[in-house]
């Protein structure tokens, strides 16, 4: 298994929130940007990939217990998410690749 860290090295991916831990392990991984589908389907543990840049992409990723959040498609985080993902220790990354690019890459690094 990897680890947030493997990951955000081996895809190059901007890292929002220096001070949470990417030393945790990964368990897979999960796209959606409806939240209310993503809240009922995501996983502990999970890489969550999607273009949602808002204050609720931090809640929905603690209530699934996300390991991460990769922003895709060069969408960039609003201030008011980062405020919160770093008062929650919630990695959140961005990257300019497609969603689908992506998620071929972190099934390769899985």
């Amino acid at each position: 298994m990897a680890a947030i860290k493997d990951l955000q090295q081996q895809l190059e991916l901007v890292d929002h929130t220096p001070g949470a831990d990417k030393g945790r392990e990964l368990s897979g991984c999960y796209i959606g940007d409806l939240l209310s589908w993503v809240m009922a389907h995501a996983f502990s543990g999970c890489v969550w990939i999607t273009i949602m840049s808002n204050i609720n992409v931090a809640a929905v990723a603690s209530l699934t217990d996300a390991a991460c959040v990769i922003m895709a498609e060069g969408v960039e985080p609003d201030p008011e998410l980062l405020k919160r993902a770093e008062r929650d220790g919630i990695c959140i990354f961005t990257s300019p690749l497609p969603v689908y690019d992506i998620a071929v890459k972190v099934h390769e690094i899985l």
